[in-house]
């Protein structure tokens, strides 16, 4: 099974989430039947890394977003830790700062994008300016609808300079939502993460689903498709991710470049030092 076309949001594509299992896991039973699999993605995902990092022609920016508790700290820990961090760098959009609030929703954004060679994560990202700015009515409706075209010709003008973009949207139901918010409160070691703002924000559950429903429609497009990726197994959602990952890598034709130098005339140099020559 092709995962890319499993889970793919066709351009123009029709979105209804609520018709959408999140908690599907396709052939697999469990985290266990899974987990060979699993295995064998993070070996392919490293060396393509290295291929990718060679070549030195492209880049890969991966957009991760979803709900509170949906995942993307755990997608990023299990399916990209293992990569090389000279290559790799993931980068958190918070509150924006007085500086970067002071210019348009995408300076930020433009400024944390993959340089080539380089595989960059987005933890949030400029998809928050029509998800809570829109919910929560931060901006009028003329502002924030206006963002899709703009994120889609931003999105356009950085393939064309050569990154490959993978958005996912980590689908969580509302039920997982709150078992993973009271495991939280369970586990002294996770209680930092809980703020009133989880609980609060339950409220806008639906309104959410909207918002994305439109945000996955208006902006999927080949250059920069989105996945709508089932969250509610953890497992799984980790699986879909770096399959989707590692099949989008290994379609670009990546190889290590040809040698600049002349390989016999390093022999004879090697040769002769090693001989005391």
């Amino acid at each position: 099974m092709s995962y890319r076309k499993q889970f793919i949001v066709a351009p123009d594509q029709h979105v209804k989430l609520a018709g959408v299992d999140p908690g599907f896991t396709a052939a697999h039973k469990n985290k266990s039947d899974a987990a060979v699999e699993m295995e064998d993605d993070d070996a392919k995902l490293r060396d393509l890394q290295y291929l990718l990092y060679a070549d030195n022609a492209r880049s890969l920016l991966i957009v991760l977003q979803g709900l509170d508790a949906s995942g993307k700290d755990g997608t990023i820990a299990h399916v990209f830790g293992a990569l090389n961090p000279a290559g790799a760098r993931v980068h958190q959009f918070k509150t924006p700062t007085a500086l970067e609030a002071a210019h348009d929703f995408l300076w930020r954004v433009h400024a944390a994008a993959p340089q080539r060679g380089e595989i960059v994560i987005f933890n949030r990202s400029h998809y928050e300016s029509v998800l809570i700015e829109r919910v929560h009515g931060l901006v009028p409706k003329s502002v924030w609808s206006g963002r899709y075209d703009l994120i889609n010709e931003f999105e356009r003008n950085l393939t064309a300079a050569g990154t490959v973009i993978l958005k996912f949207y980590l689908h969580m139901s509302e039920k997982e939502q709150l078992k993973r918010f009271k495991s939280r409160l369970d586990d002294p070691m996770r209680r930092w993460k809980i703020s009133d703002a989880d609980y609060a924000e339950r409220s806008y559950f639906k309104d959410y689903l909207t918002a994305y429903e439109d945000m996955l429609e208006r902006t999927s497009t080949a250059h920069a498709p989105w996945f709508v990726i089932p969250s509610d197994h953890k497992w799984f959602r980790n699986l879909a991710v770096s399959k989707i990952v590692v099949e989008t890598l290994g379609s670009l034709g990546l190889h290590v470049p040809p040698t600049t130098v002349d390989l016999d005339e390093i022999r004879r140099k090697y040769h002769a030092a090693e001989h005391g020559g």
